[in-house]
């Protein structure tokens, strides 16, 4: 019986030249190019100095990486929590027309916890879609809760809701603990899952032109006879917005004093959009809103 003859030393050197060879091609073709996309986005935040101690900028056609700061570190998201608390409330709702009742309990927890309120007011008839502008632009903690409540019987049942959404899109650094942002040691996200969620809910029709609105009307309520306006607070606060090219389409601000200052933005720049994220800026509601300035920084400078 004859025995297998072994491979010769030169074809199993020709076996591991070409293994090589080919992990070579792999490097250079696919992670090579990752690497240097990181050190760039790395550089130009770098460059641009921000405030914030964590950023990302992300491209929203390609989700393409184009500025990063500590985008992977965990941070507080303060109010940009309600991103996730509106689009929740417009997937699970049909009808954003329904009429609801504000439970009045709600107003008395919040006030004694300091939380932003939208104007709204207890024992007042409105429509979900108010109060889904009450989230998003006055940063309204009684529309949050509201919608929460209305939407899924309990803020506890909601935020099962919040979370498994977070789960579905791979939002895996990201838990919620409440709908408002109000500070929990708990709630924490960072600033490339706020983008990832942010470039997801824009392909939503209501919750992208309810996010890019500068203002809104509520219709008059049984507690307002002529309606009252909310203001974006983004826009609110911003000030001179001007841009070399491009400008600034909508976002939506957020600050406790664990969180910082915080800001989730979009842009527009010919057909190209931007999204930008900023965590964990110092100040307050009273002090320079250096997470606006961190905005204009970024996309002065990107955009030229």
């Amino acid at each position: 019986m004859k025995k297998k003859r072994k491979p010769s030393f030169i074809w199993r050197a020709g076996v591991a030249l070409c293994s090589l060879a080919l992990l070579f091609c792999v490097v250079h073709a696919f992670v090579l190019p990752k690497i240097q996309q990181t050190r760039t986005a790395g550089t130009q935040a770098e460059a641009v100095q921000l405030y914030s101690r964590c950023a990302i900028l992300m491209d929203v056609q390609s989700g393409e990486v184009l500025l990063e700061k500590n985008s992977e570190k965990r941070a507080y998201p303060a109010s940009l929590t309600k991103i996730m608390t509106a689009l929740i409330a417009i997937e699970k709702n049909s009808d954003l027309n329904k009429s609801v009742v504000l439970d009045s309990g709600i107003f008395e927890r919040l006030q004694r916890e300091n939380a932003s309120l939208a104007g709204f007011a207890p024992g007042e008839q409105v429509r979900l879609i108010d109060l889904i502008y009450g989230t998003l632009l006055p940063s309204g903690a009684e529309a949050a809760v509201s919608l929460a409540e209305q939407t899924a019987g309990s803020q506890k049942e909601f935020l099962k809701l919040m979370n498994q959404k977070g789960r579905e899109l791979k939002l895996k650094r990201t838990r919620y603990s409440n709908v408002t942002g109000l500070h929990a040691k708990d709630q924490i996200t960072t600033a490339a899952d706020i983008a990832r969620l942010l470039r997801y809910a824009l392909q939503n029709p209501t919750f992208r032109e309810v996010f890019l609105s500068q203002s809104y009307t509520v219709p008059p309520t049984n507690r307002h006879s002529d309606g009252f306006t909310m203001h974006s607070t983004l826009f609110s606060r911003m000030g001179d917005a001007s841009l070399e090219k491009g400008e600034i389409l909508g976002g939506k601000t957020g600050f406790t004093d664990q969180a910082g200052l915080c800001l989730a933005s979009l842009a527009k720049y010919q057909d190209r959009e931007l999204i930008l994220v900023t965590l964990d800026a110092d100040g307050n509601l009273d002090t320079p809103q250096y997470n606006i300035l961190d905005a204009l920084s970024v996309y002065r400078n990107y955009l030229k």
